[in-house]
């Protein structure tokens, strides 16, 4: 890093007549390419650092640093054009050097100092000054993104571990501090392949000044937080998880920003990136801004941000936060605090269209990433293309299922027989999207308790619960998001200051519920009627849904060919169910490949593992049937005789593996 600046020079620029009318248009969707800071050479070899910063209602902007000694006036830019955006060259300055925006706004007395809206890294919080950076970065994913190109995502399985870095582990002997980017890269991956999921999805890494926020309030949208390292010690952690076969999914927040001094808001001195009228531009849940999608310029920011990710960081796919909170103007606003749009409805439309061209730019860039909505409304088409009328995402979080499944856990099963719709009535509305069956951080937070917490009964029964759960949400169309904790049974809530608990994994029943995840990973992505068709109403197939006076529900899963199902069996009652009849298709014998009452889950061991023999007897309108032995609080999965990857489940259910403890 230089520490000698010259004069700043206004000969040199990265702007042009092309980018600047694409910028105008809002369809530079790499502006990240031209604005912020670059380390440049200049026409005649002079070397140092180019600035541009979009500022079009400032009276001035200069660049201050270390460099300069933090003066206001030693390195003034100059506005390029009628563009609004202010420009300079500054030589014999570089990577690593930490600078600042310094804005002189319309109004008398208005100056601030701004971190770059475009910056690549940022100073460690609480210091907040954006830092020169060269993004540099040997990627060894190659095999990885070439098997990402073929074949469609929503054909393939999809199990993704949601983690916060700052918690999943810590390191007690070193004050409790979090890992750094690289020093949790090579366990998270270990971690995840050992207990099967295919990806990672990170809460939000992008810098943001409060780390309670979880990155939820973001300052710094092209900056990783530099609270676990650089921007290429999250390239590496990225890498590492490509290289052991695991996607990586990035939370991003494109509906609000917090409204510290030295971020987006009143950039420069005017309203610039959040609308002026609070009653659009301020989010009462959230004390934050709400981003004005109807300026060009905004939707430039935003969109390109997403490329960003996904170009420079290999992101696999971009899970996209309070979509609701886009999609409405009245969005947790009482009557007289929103206003309607151009035709009197409440409907966000310059959201909406932000949201279509965002997708559309992803999918046109990036075919083979994923966009994934966290909506909990009713809005249609959310993952379906703009050009049918839809949002455009590839899949949408199933929040009803989430709800419903919940509360009928929380139940206690004498009285699940009167509500036995909450675990039957998504099948009405299942194929209406893509979605992804989620229990996320939010539901062990705030006083809500961990998952198994929220289990009815003892704690026997909590256990035998919460193994059901994860069985029937692994055995529903749809994929599968289950946040970090609950496949060990933690119960104490999440602590964003605090690692997991994984002392649990020394104790046998913990340790199950570990291995029953794993174990239903392992049959997850190696059958084919569990996933192939997990968006397509023909891979599902009710055997019985209307039991609801023994809580038992029943139903097959098929893969494209149709010809190998797998026949899934709940019972919600801790009452065994000796001898109950199941409808088959027209087969010889099924095979039990997953009980979730086995011992080495932590189970009864009521229900043995085994082969049960169709009958010509015909049953819940199928020309046979099968008699099995329910256990209690149980599920099971059968498929049609022995098949050769049934060795794998036995192989990973072996009572004599070792746990799968991190650290």
């Amino acid at each position: 890093m230089s520490t000698t600046a010259g004069d700043v020079r206004h000969d040199v620029t990265l702007l042009d007549d092309t980018v600047i009318h694409f910028f105008a248009e809002g369809t530079l969707d790499h502006a990240h390419r031209v604005l912020g800071a670059r380390e440049h050479t200049a026409p005649d070899g002079q070397t140092g650092t180019y600035f541009a910063v979009w500022a079009p209602n400032a009276l001035g902007v200069s660049v201050v640093g270390d460099f300069n000694g933090w003066q206001r006036d030693r390195h003034p830019l100059r506005v390029h054009g009628g563009s609004g955006i202010w420009e300079g060259f500054i030589p014999g300055i570089g990577h690593g050097t930490p600078y600042k925006y310094h804005i002189a706004g319309p109004t008398r007395g208005y100056r601030v100092d701004k971190t770059d809206p475009y910056g690549y890294h940022a100073e460690v919080a609480p210091k907040t000054a954006s830092i020169v950076w060269n993004m540099d970065y040997t990627w060894g994913d190659t095999e990885w993104r070439a098997q990402q190109a073929r074949g469609n995502v929503l054909n393939k399985p999809m199990s993704i571990y949601e983690v916060h870095l700052g918690s999943w582990l810590r390191v007690p002997e070193d004050g409790n501090r979090s890992m750094t980017y690289r020093e949790i890269a090579p366990r998270l991956a270990e971690y995840a392949v050992q207990t099967g999921f295919t990806h990672v999805e990170l809460m939000p890494v992008m810098e943001h000044p409060f780390y309670g926020s979880w990155g939820y309030q973001i300052c710094g949208y092209f900056a990783a937080t530099s609270r676990y390292g650089t921007p290429q010690d999250l390239m590496f952690l990225i890498d590492t998880l490509h290289q052991a076969g695991v996607g990586v999914i990035l939370d991003w927040v494109p509906s609000h920003f917090p409204t510290d001094a030295h971020g987006l808001s009143y950039f420069d001195g005017t309203h610039l990136y959040e609308h002026e009228d609070p009653k659009r531009g301020f989010q009462p849940d959230w004390q934050s801004y709400v981003f004005n999608y109807g300026r060009n310029e905004v939707q430039n920011f935003l969109r390109s941000n997403a490329v960003f990710w996904l170009e420079m960081f290999h992101a696999d796919g971009l899970r996209v936060d309070a979509v609701a909170s886009m999609l409405y103007n009245d969005f947790s606003r009482k009557e007289g605090e929103w206003i309607p749009n151009k035709y009197g409805g409440r409907e966000n439309l310059e959201a909406v269209d932000f949201l279509r061209r965002f997708n559309e730019g992803v999918y046109r860039d990036h075919p083979h990433a994923v966009t994934i909505a966290e909506d909990s409304t009713a809005w249609p088409m959310v993952s379906r293309p703009p050009y049918l009328g839809g949002l455009g995402f590839g899949m949408k979080w199933d929040m009803g299922w989430m709800h419903d499944t919940l509360k009928y856990f929380a139940l206690d099963p004498i009285h699940r027989t009167f509500h036995h719709q909450k675990v039957t009535f998504r099948m009405m509305y299942a194929f209406s999207e893509n979605y992804v069956l989620a229990i996320s951080h939010d539901e062990v937070v705030h006083g809500k308790a961990s998952l198994i917490g929220k289990m009815a009964g003892d704690h026997w029964q909590r256990r035998a619960n919460l193994r059901l759960l994860l069985g029937y949400q692994w055995a529903q169309s749809g994929k599968k998001l289950l946040f970090m904790g609950c496949e060990i049974g933690q119960w104490k809530e999440w602590n964003h200051d605090s690692s997991l608990d994984w002392h649990l994994l020394q104790h046998a029943e913990h340790l199950g519920i570990q291995r029953w995840i794993t174990d239903l990973n392992t049959l997850y992505r190696t059958t084919a009627s569990l996933h192939e068709l997990d968006c397509e109403p023909t891979g599902f197939e009710w055997v019985d849904c209307n039991d609801a006076k023994q809580s038992v529900v029943s139903f097959l899963r098929y893969g494209k060919d149709r010809r190998d199902p797998t026949l899934v069996v709940c019972n919600f009652t801790p009452v065994p169910r000796p001898a109950y009849g199941i409808g088959v298709p027209d087969s010889e014998r099924w095979e039990e490949v997953l009980n979730s009452d086995d011992v080495i889950y932590g189970g009864s061991g009521w229900g043995k593992r085994g082969t049960a023999v169709a009958e010509p007897v015909e049953l819940h309108g199928r020309p046979c049937s099968i008699s099995l032995d329910l256990p209690p609080l149980s599920i099971l999965y059968l498929r049609p005789v022995l098949r050769p990857d049934a060795d794998l489940i036995a192989e990973a259910s072996d009572p004599a593996a070792a746990p799968l403890i991190v650290g």
